[in-house]
């Protein structure tokens, strides 16, 4: 037994010592990299890795967090940086002139963005078979959630006001669930007034765990009206740490909205 132990552990540092040094730049990197890379190779991690709405953000703790600036990163050492929004346009051209390789996650406007963002990811840090996994763990959850609503109407809310149809990814973590949304394509702001002469039949929220910005507080979300709607009309409700990210955990969403239909 101890010396399957002592293998068992040789093999994960031959993985580790294997696998390229990683940093990630913002929140969301931050989920693909802690997901994907052995933690013996993640050299940094952003400053809001631990906030409320990180979806990983037990599994960051003791890792050395840092800020997206080029002397930061270049003094990590990373081979490879994974980004979505972090640091400043220039950023990723002086880490790729220094011979460090930049993994872009992209905007995901559906489920076959979120896979290309994971396979992206796995293929940079040689953890294909991980990535691969998790795709299979994207397509079960979606299984387990189609058709869950019937195709019911709902508004998509967030504290600030704004609503998303067609072509977002939070169009398409409704449509997994059999959920349709009544907003047009993209995102758009959402009338108070027309909430008060025509409310919907259903509503989804989105973002309502974490009133974290000024205008959070004092915006439309806190509106007596949406109040009182989304006590009366919510049928479900989307974390930050899953709606805020074009990250496989999308998925989870979906299967979380279906379970509220059972």
């Amino acid at each position: 037994m101890r010396g399957a132990l002592i293998a068992a552990a040789l093999l994960l540092g031959q993985a580790a010592q294997a696998a390229p040094r990683v940093m990630s730049l913002d929140q969301c990197s931050d989920q693909y990299v802690l997901a994907l890379s052995p933690r013996e190779a993640i050299v940094g991690v952003s400053p809001r890795v631990d906030d409320r709405d990180s979806y990983l953000r037990e599994k960051a703790a003791g890792l050395p967090q840092r800020r997206a600036t080029a002397e930061s990163v270049l003094a990590a050492g990373p081979d490879v940086v994974v980004r979505y929004w972090g640091g400043d346009a220039r950023l990723a051209e002086t880490l790729e002139r220094r011979g460090v390789r930049v993994v872009r996650i992209e905007e995901a406007q559906d489920f076959d963005g979120v896979r290309a963002n994971v396979r992206r990811v796995a293929q940079a840090l040689d953890q294909r078979a991980a990535g691969e996994a998790m795709v299979a763990r994207i397509d079960a959850d979606l299984a387990e959630a189609s058709g869950a609503w019937g195709g019911r109407r709902a508004l998509y809310m967030t504290p600030g006001g704004f609503t998303a149809g067609g072509g977002t990814l939070i169009g398409a973590i409704l449509a997994a669930a059999g959920l349709k949304s009544v907003a047009g394509p993209g995102y758009a702001p959402v009338s108070l007034e027309g909430l008060a002469l025509n409310p919907p039949a259903a509503m989804v929220l989105g973002f309502f765990d974490n009133f974290a910005t000024a205008m959070e507080r004092w915006g439309p979300g806190r509106h007596r009206v949406v109040s009182r709607l989304a006590r009366e009309k919510a049928v479900g409700s989307l974390p930050g740490a899953i709606a805020g990210c074009p990250g496989w955990f999308a998925a989870d969403g979906a299967l979380m909205l279906a379970k509220a239909a059972r």
